[in-house]
């Protein structure tokens, strides 16, 4: 077994989603190279049957996620719109970390949806 733990991948987001009723027309992944980021993240945007578009970031670290990386994912989520030339009705975050306790309320507080 690996000691890196779980990798979020794109079916598992998709099937978290599904789990929660959750279903897009169309789902299409944006390399963070295109919006000029260096983070390892994995970003979607995502169209449902209602026509909302969807933001979804995919988060897996070891360390801890603290208020920097919240300030870096409204960041990049900034460049999303800009990239994507519309803003989003939803946004939701995967994390597969140790969340801080003051980065979950900064990112409920911006409008995240936050996944485990």
């Amino acid at each position: 077994m690996s000691s890196k733990g779980k990798i979020i991948d794109t079916q598992m987001v998709v099937d978290s989603l599904r789990r929660k009723g959750k279903i897009y027309k169309k789902m299409l992944e944006i390399s963070p190279k295109e919006l000029g980021v260096r983070n390892r993240i994995k970003i979607y945007k995502a169209t449902d049957i209602k026509g909302y578009f969807w933001a979804i970031f995919a988060i897996s670290q070891k360390s801890r996620i603290l208020m920097k990386d919240v300030h870096k994912m409204q960041e990049i989520y900034g460049k999303l719109t800009l990239f994507c030339d519309h803003n989003f009705k939803h946004k939701i975050i995967f994390i597969d970390a140790p969340l801080c306790s003051k980065a979950k309320a900064a990112f409920k507080d911006a409008g995240w949806k936050i996944e485990r």
